[in-house]
């Protein structure tokens, strides 16, 4: 453990310093608009940066390189739908949410089609987050428990109460701000990496071009049109898809937009926020690269059961744990921390909002009192920590709970997307419209789902590659809700 002990300083003096940090924004955090829109004073460029951090979160960290050291830069066709996605997010979603002016984006969906759009959507996001938190708390565990040898159950209980208690003393200015330090650590981390392989490599650094060169790693997959396997097209159109739910609907996303102070700094921070993803996902995927060429010249030798690809998130971190020098070290692991942290954190204050504004002062007092809405806040963070924490060691045994959180949450947000569309695009007011297109398109994505677990390979649902179902489900929620607008005359008649 001695030859950890600088690393251990500098990872508890970054753990130290963003409770710190976060915790003088208690001040400022006094009413409901200041924890959940920040009093709207908060800079463009922090909010950017946040939206970045939100987005890259400790998966993305690991599973980048793992997948371009197994694979190539397939992965990378995600990044490149980024801009397409965040173009029209930008151009029509913005737009509608800073002319409602609400905390919550399900507001908007209630005013289109009632109060079963904004409770359904609503209810979609509170389990997908919790499924989003579990995950990461117990990744980031893993990754601790790897380096350190500490109890993963012990990690995730003290980071998930660690990211509440900041996030709840300083609100969503306290979640920004600590996010747009988080972006810088875990981008110089990513940096760090890279550069120490460039030096390591035993003939330089044009050795890791030529051997990946040679494996074919920088291919960004087959251009081919097979629906089934993940080439170039289905990841691109899959993250079309995905980067339009991401910046287009994600309660974690239109919170920032709203707390913005204009609709000009709104659109400007969706658009560095979201583009900044690109060349750091590019570096990802080159640590991983980069990683595939260190192992194959012959300095160093991976075990073998990280070749698996069951295994291959756990690349990087031996390389952090086994390579890297003292500091150095202990900058990546606290950059692996800072891109789980500021998605978690994120979680929980989008989350805590969502509870507050759809369901508390919608249902139960409207016009609650600053103190009585900031107990709310306060007790759903606390709450939505915990149960965060409980399924994160659900999966420490379970191991399979976290492929089925992830199909759950596919079939919730295919359905929300497909609805905001709807919503956004028809401007007819047709609530049986709206309804029937959901129960079809999540009969697809259900269909498509389970179809992978219990029909044979030659069903139909068993010639797409699982990228697509949330393709093919948004798509049926649109468009037979958008038929079902032209052809069944609601008697809420035209609107919007």
């Amino acid at each position: 453990m001695s030859k950890f002990s600088i690393d251990l300083v500098i990872f508890f003096a970054y753990l130290a310093g963003i409770v710190i940090f976060g915790g003088t924004f208690y001040r400022k955090n006094k009413t409901a608009s200041a924890f959940t829109l920040g009093n709207r004073m908060i800079p463009s460029w922090v909010i950017a940066l946040s939206i970045f951090a939100t987005f890259v979160s400790s998966i993305s960290y690991l599973a980048l390189p793992g997948s371009a050291y197994l694979g190539n830069w397939n992965a990378f066709a995600f990044s490149l739908s980024l801009p397409f996605a965040i173009i029209v997010a930008v151009k029509f979603f913005v737009p509608v949410y800073r002319k409602i002016d609400s905390p919550s984006a399900y507001t908007f969906l209630e005013l289109r089609f009632g109060p079963w759009a904004r409770v359904y959507a609503s209810t979609s996001y509170f389990l997908s987050q919790l499924m989003r938190i579990g995950t990461i708390l117990y990744l980031l565990a893993l990754v601790i428990n790897s380096i350190f040898g500490w109890n993963i159950a012990t990690v995730i209980i003290i980071t998930g109460l660690v990211v509440m208690v900041y996030s709840s003393m300083g609100g969503i200015q306290a979640v920004v701000w600590t996010d747009a330090i988080q972006a810088i650590i875990l981008i110089f981390g990513a940096l760090a990496a890279a550069v120490y392989i460039f030096f390591r490599m035993p003939e330089g650094a044009g050795q890791i071009f030529r051997i990946a060169a040679d494996y074919d790693k920088f291919s960004l997959g087959s251009f081919g049109l097979d629906l089934s396997a993940s080439t170039f097209w289905v990841v691109l159109v899959y993250g079309i898809f995905m980067n339009l739910q991401n910046y287009g609907i994600d309660q974690s996303f239109v919170q920032r937009y709203i707390a913005s102070k204009s609709d000009k700094d709104a659109k400007r921070s969706a658009l560095i926020g979201g583009l900044l993803y690109i060349p750091v996902s590019l570096l990802f995927l080159f640590i991983g690269t980069a990683l595939f060429s260190f192992y194959h010249s012959g300095i160093a030798v991976l075990p073998p059961e990280l070749h698996e690809a069951s295994r291959s998130d756990g690349v990087f971190p031996y390389f952090i744990v086994n390579e890297l020098p003292v500091g150095i070290r202990g900058l990546l692991i606290a950059a692996i921390f800072a891109a789980g942290m500021s998605t978690i954190s994120t979680s929980y204050n989008s989350s805590a909002t969502v509870f507050l504004t759809d369901y508390y002062q919608r249902f139960y007092k409207k016009k609650a009192t600053d103190r009585e809405a900031m107990r709310v806040l306060y007790i759903s963070s606390f709450l939505i920590s915990i149960a965060g924490i409980l399924i994160a060691i659900a999966m420490i045994n379970v191991k399979s709970v976290l492929d089925t959180w992830w199909k759950l949450a596919s079939i919730f947000s295919g359905g929300m997307l497909g609805l905001f569309l709807l919503g956004i695009i028809s401007k007819r007011k047709n609530v049986v419209g709206a309804i029937i297109g959901v129960v079809v398109g999540l009969g697809v994505i259900l269909f498509l789902s389970l179809s992978q677990l219990l029909l044979t390979e030659e069903a139909l649902g068993n010639q797409f590659h699982t990228y697509l179902t949330i393709v093919f489900g948004t798509s049926a929620i649109f468009l037979v809700g958008f038929l079902f607008t032209l052809i069944i005359k609601d008697k809420n008649g035209a609107g919007g």
